[in-house]
């Protein structure tokens, strides 16, 4: 395919991507606003309801505007070989094949994250402050974006580093090979991430002795489940909003509680939310997760080298010759719409699997506590309790909340 008729694909994967995003985003924020269902006319009201309504709203709107400046300065780049002048400029004063791709890659990545400032800063500081959801001080907001870039520069660098060594001493083959060496970091990082990565951003404590934690105890060697401590994360450093996870394997594996949900939420409810985690884990979920992403890896790896040394695609972005790293963003851009399709088959997995660690904390536990946790974090988050089912189909990656409520209440 020619350059012409490669930079004409770009462009029209690009304004396909965007057209498919607001229109179902537009689905969703015209949905009406329903009557207040009998299962949540304890825990809401039509005035919550209507400020749901605004929350999702204003950022519908902000995410218009935000997409909109995202989408002409890609149009833009492309169009008019910008991508390829900047690759041009960095190439004048820099000799080395790798040095060059990381510092264009840095330019890209630096002026990104700059020109979105604004718009994360909005986000967080106006939307959210004036919901009540923002517990962000600046001094965190910027400290985030800092230790971000060193993470970016020591793991990204890094990994970066790897695949054009790798391209240039095998060529097409490179793609098996660094396949393993990601598959081994992601396996490392979900081992680890609690461990070495979280605590940069927030502090981990463990559970204190009490109540609580002998309930957790319990319940969790009533389903054999070997737990030897639960931790607890200053969520409300950033954010009102309340959640729990579970990281890791074996003796690395640790239940997290936000302290929001602590504090939201009755000891009943708690232990219901962590049967659901645990639920995640006896149904093998994490590690089908993990399988299924290093899988995903490898047939991107695989496709990429079949695109990696098109001089083409180079020359469609505006390059004057081969270039590994716009080859790079090419290919990204091409391969969005394959992206989609996989990620919804991801969250159409994603949320069979909440109905099935559902079920669990159901038929080990107790169904009512969870649903009453669902309902409060739903409430307390303006979620959407009528969302459009094709933006679901697409986006969610947990059933709504309706759906759920059903099979745990029935």
């Amino acid at each position: 395919m020619s350059p012409e008729l490669l930079k004409n694909l770009l462009l029209g994967v690009v304004v396909f991507g965007f057209l498919v995003d607001k229109i179902l985003s537009y689905r969703n924020v015209k949905r009406p606003v329903p009557a207040i269902p009998d299962t949540l006319s304890d825990h809401l009201n039509q005035d919550e309801l209507l400020k749901s309504k605004a929350y999702q709203t204003e950022n519908y709107k902000f995410g218009l505007f935000s997409g909109l400046f995202s989408f002409a300065l890609s149009i833009l780049l492309i169009w008019f070989g910008w991508f390829g002048a900047i690759d041009a400029w960095v190439g004048s004063f820099v000799d080395n094949s790798m040095i060059q791709s990381l510092i264009f890659f840095g330019v890209i990545f630096v002026g990104a994250d700059l020109l979105s400032l604004p718009f994360d800063y909005y986000s967080t500081f106006v939307i959210e402050e004036k919901y009540g959801f923002n517990k962000t001080s600046i001094g965190t907001f910027f400290g985030d974006k800092i230790k971000g870039y060193l993470l970016s520069i020591i793991i990204g660098g890094g990994l970066l580093l790897l695949f054009l060594w790798l391209i240039d001493q095998m060529g097409k083959e490179f793609w098996w090979i660094f396949w393993i060496f990601a598959a081994g970091f992601m396996v490392l990082v979900n081992f680890f991430y609690t461990a070495w990565i979280l605590p940069l951003f927030n502090k981990l404590t463990p559970l204190e002795d009490g109540e609580l934690k002998s309930k957790i105890m319990d319940y969790a060697k009533s389903v054999s489940f070997p737990l030897d401590n639960v931790f607890v994360m200053d969520g409300s450093k950033r954010s009102s909003k309340a959640n729990a996870f579970f990281s890791g394997f074996g003796k690395r594996k640790k239940v997290v509680l936000y302290d929001t949900l602590i504090e939201q939420h009755t000891q009943e409810e708690l232990v219901a939310v962590l049967a659901h985690e645990v639920g995640h884990f006896k149904k093998k979920h994490i590690i089908l997760s993990m399988v299924t992403s290093v899988l995903q890896v490898g047939v991107i790896l695989f496709l990429l080298a079949q695109f990696i040394f098109s001089k083409n695609l180079s020359l469609a972005l505006g390059g004057s010759e081969w270039s590994v790293q716009l080859n790079l963003i090419a290919f990204t851009m091409l391969f969005s719409p394959i992206s989609m399709i996989i990620g919804i088959g991801m969250n159409v997995l994603s949320r069979k699997n909440e109905f099935e660690a559902d079920a669990f904390a159901r038929n080990t536990y107790a169904g009512k506590p969870l649903a009453e946790a669902l309902k409060t974090l739903s409430v307390k988050t303006l979620s959407n309790i009528n969302p459009d089912p094709v933006y679901v189909f697409v986006n969610y990656s947990h059933p709504p909340l309706l759906e759920r409520l059903a099979k745990l209440e029935k």
